[in-house]
């Protein structure tokens, strides 16, 4: 089923998660089925999946077969996880990463590496990534590939992303972006265009408000011991996950300014590990796409 999908930090979830014979997880994010997998095999436990991709889905319909009355699959966002899912629950584990499976499907135009229609929805549904592109102004596009994308020529991008409207292939954006940056930008590691894609992909999908749903949504399901295990793979995402577990965290010292008046105060998680798990040098020599993942982890703590 994970075939083409290497599940990231694979063995520190599962540490993290803890599963035990009888429990029940939420994987919010589906994808490829890995970790999904990996938690079935772990312990004789059930496994409530989740993914707002109907593609992912269907593909793991095989998985539910295999391990029958274990596996039950949800079509949907995972910052509805407490609605979509009854009662409570021993686990939440969250995967922040687009799927190698999105990836890698030209025509869901997630990549710069493959010439197909620049989309970028996880649901196929709502506006695209070009809908975006050919209508916002000059400003915003600027300020969603500066804050979205940590993109320093924000503006020089945007100009020319103006200029050359209607953009509708992700080959047509790549190069846009390329030249607007110019061979110095080439020459880089990264391809030119890879903070601007992330930007815009962001953006279509709502990732991170999705993501501080999420978290909320997992404090409400997760029985007193829940684990909640979250694997993020930008700074963004990180800094919310980070705020989050440690602004609730029984070792906070002081309330965070950030956090809502109503939730300052509040200790809801034991942190599993004082600071973000990364991948060691055995993984990401066989798992390039793993280098910037980073892994939180809280227990919850008795209401």
């Amino acid at each position: 089923m994970s075939e083409g999908h290497a599940p990231v930090l694979l063995a520190e979830v599962l540490a993290a998660l803890n599963p035990r014979d009888g429990g029940r997880y939420v994987d919010g994010t589906f994808g490829g089925g890995g970790y999904t997998r990996a938690i079935l095999d772990a312990a004789n436990c059930t496994v409530i999946a989740i993914d707002r991709d109907p593609d992912a889905i269907a593909r793991g319909q095989s998985l539910v077969a295999e391990y029958q009355g274990r596996l039950e699959l949800i079509q949907g966002n995972f910052s509805e996880l407490d609605t979509l899912v009854e009662g409570k629950t021993d686990g939440v584990v969250l995967d922040l990463g687009v799927s190698s499976f999105q990836f890698d499907q030209a025509e869901r135009g997630f990549s710069f590496r493959f010439d197909g229609p620049l989309d970028m929805r996880m649901s196929k549904s709502g506006p695209s990534a070009a809908d975006f592109v050919n209508t916002a102004e000059e400003q915003d596009l600027s300020r969603i590939i500066a804050t979205l994308g940590e993109e320093r020529f924000a503006r020089r991008i945007a100009r020319a992303i103006i200029a050359a409207r209607p953009i509708e292939r992700t080959a047509q954006l790549a190069e846009i972006v390329s030249r607007a940056l110019g061979p110095a930008a080439a020459r880089h590691p990264i391809h030119p265009a890879t903070r601007t894609f992330q930007a815009l992909r962001i953006h279509v999908n709502d990732e991170l408000g999705e993501l501080e749903r999420g978290l909320e949504a997992a404090q409400a399901t997760l029985a007193p011991q829940g684990r909640l295990v979250v694997v993020s793979f930008h700074s963004l995402e990180d800094r919310i996950v980070k705020r989050f577990l440690i602004g609730r965290s029984d070792r906070e010292a002081r309330p965070s300014r950030h956090a809502p008046e109503a939730q300052r105060g509040q200790k809801a998680f034991r942190l599993i590990e004082a600071k973000a798990v990364k991948p060691g040098n055995a993984e990401l020599e066989t798992n390039p796409r793993a280098r910037s993942a980073r892994l939180r982890a809280g227990e919850r703590l008795a209401a």
